[in-house]
């Protein structure tokens, strides 16, 4: 019997401002040929699939969670069993790509190691449009997710990642829970360099983005963004 394929589908960053008028005729024509999504969230995965115009109904679509909580092994097994009995899936996180930053990478990795397919489709990554709008250099970037709760070690990440970005050229990324942003951005502030370049980007593709780059320097003279609760990328260059 052959296996199914796993499909990586995006969806938009922001609902306010979605596209779904526009949502690429590949992507939509994958959507609806199947009936089996592994999702980080299935409410939100029900309302995206409503909203982008899937031809089958919600309630015979089939939805399983993988999420922060899932642990890899048995569990992710479980997820990938249907595409080895030929069932393809999609996989659907809360923003963006899956698989970047996102537990979605648990079951590309088992499906890669079972010979089965994985096709990631086109979709919005607000890591890759924070560098686009950043203006610091996009040849050479690494993404670094979460930088350290307590504020000594995350200090000590800070000063470690400005000397690869001022060493190497290569410019650093990472993020933060939306809730710990407003302490983040106020330490990277202190703790950089005056002449080191810092882009915050906030809310990409909502109505109130925000894609800022100044020196430390120039961020502490200046009056720091409203931020809290707002998904933001940071970036030292």
């Amino acid at each position: 019997m052959a296996y199914g394929t796993l499909y990586l589908i995006p969806c938009p960053i922001s609902d306010e401002t979605a596209p779904w008028d526009v949502l690429p005729a590949a992507n939509r024509a994958v959507m609806n040929a199947l009936d089996y999504f592994i999702v980080e969230n299935t409410r939100s995965a029900r309302r995206f699939l409503s909203k982008a115009g899937v031809e089958r109904p919600i309630g015979e679509l089939e939805f399983c969670e993988l999420n922060e909580h899932t642990a890899a092994g048995r569990e992710v097994e479980e997820l990938v069993k249907p595409l080895l009995e030929g069932r393809s899936a999609g996989v659907i996180s809360e923003a963006g790509v899956p698989g970047v930053a996102d537990p979605g990478a648990l079951v590309v990795e088992a499906c890669h190691r079972r010979g089965i397919r994985v096709v990631p489709l086109v979709g919005p990554s607000s890591i890759i449009l924070a560098v686009m709008a950043s203006g610091l250099n996009g040849q050479s970037f690494a993404f670094n997710g979460y930088l350290p709760v307590k504020p000594p070690e995350r200090a000590k990440a800070i000063r470690f990642f400005e000397r690869r970005a001022l060493t190497e050229g290569q410019s650093q990324l990472f993020i933060e829970a939306p809730y710990r942003n407003g302490k983040l951005m106020e330490q990277l502030v202190q703790t950089l360099r005056a002449e080191t370049r810092l882009t915050v980007a906030v809310d990409l593709t909502a109505p109130g983005e925000l894609v800022e780059t100044h020196t430390a320097g120039e961020w502490r003279r200046r009056r720091l963004p409203e931020m809290n609760k707002r998904p933001a990328i940071f970036i030292i260059g």
